[in-house]
């Protein structure tokens, strides 16, 4: 198969449309068409279900449609990482999710900035779990990262801090006044429901809690006393004079990592990981040190 033809078919997949299509991929429709059909001979499977009504995936149609995704942006990352590698000045581009691990990440670079022939760092902030799609694509080159909130598939990882959660709340709820809350008890406020976050496909879970794409869309949300949220303690770095934190004792415990595509070879990555290592290692810096487990109530 040929990447052209890979891109042809997502384009007809992803609109199902041949015209549309088309125009998506500035060329004519036969052209499209006939690519279609060569790749359908060439795998030996009907992808594409053509009548009158539209045009419609066959399961060998959906299989492609997902594995086609996953090839395509490795082809991009690949040729990315590529020119990235032939510019020897470069920074070396570091990507976390924006208010996540900020002591953390202070103390990285701050530690970093100090080692001999270290590499320049660019921090790339996103939003709540594109840090994977950005290390697949190619525009970073580590990423700050959480088990098992994040997807690590496929990349290389070094743990450095384990740490219990907290719910985010209203200054003036009746919660915000514990020292102490349950999964059970955040999981079930009839005037708080948790936020939803939308899924790789764009689609939102269904529930009652208000629909969310950024951290500060949720902040605000929290201050005005529409939602809640449970992150990792050290996460309320970006929490507002209206919001309480208060600890979750049973809630999962997240661990950070430092996150790479695996079997890279870069230098810069690997003097970032030892600098991580070192500190996470180093009495004096407790705040890359696993807490101990705080017990139930």
């Amino acid at each position: 198969m040929e990447t052209r033809e890979l891109r042809y078919f997502v384009a007809v997949a992803e609109e199902l449309h041949f015209g549309r299509a088309a125009a998506r991929l500035g060329i004519a429709q036969p052209p499209l068409s006939r690519a279609i059909r060569q790749l359908e001979r060439r795998l030996g499977v009907r992808l594409l279900d053509r009548d009158r009504r539209g045009v419609a995936l066959t399961d060998a149609g959906r299989v492609l449609l997902r594995e086609a995704g996953t090839v395509l942006d490795a082809v991009t990352a690949a040729a990315s990482r590529t020119r990235r590698a032939g510019t020897p000045t470069r920074p070396l581009v570091l990507v976390t999710k924006a208010g996540a691990s900020h002591e953390l990440l202070q103390r990285l670079l701050d530690a970093l900035a100090g080692e001999p022939g270290a590499p320049p760092v660019e921090v790339l902030l996103c939003e709540v779990g594109e840090q994977a799609g950005l290390l697949r694509a190619g525009r970073a080159d580590v990423a700050i990262m959480h088990r098992p909130v994040d997807d690590l598939a496929g990349f290389d990882t070094e743990d450095l801090v384990t740490e219990g959660q907290v719910a985010i709340l209203p200054a003036g709820h009746p919660l915000a006044a514990r020292d102490r809350l349950t999964l059970a008890e955040v999981q079930h406020v009839p005037d708080l429901p948790i936020a939803r976050w939308p899924r790789l496909d764009g689609t939102y879970p269904a529930g009652p809690g208000p629909e969310v794409r950024t951290q500060s869309q949720l902040a605000q949300l929290v201050a005005l006393g529409r939602t809640l949220l449970v992150i990792p303690t050290s996460s309320r770095a970006w929490q507002w004079p209206q919001h309480v934190a208060v600890p979750v004792v049973d809630a999962p415990h997240i661990t950070t990592v430092l996150a790479w595509p695996a079997g890279s070879r870069s230098r810069p990555v690997a003097s970032l990981v030892h600098t991580a290592a070192r500190l996470r290692d180093t009495p004096a810096a407790p705040i890359l040190h696993s807490p101990p487990r705080q017990s139930g109530t």
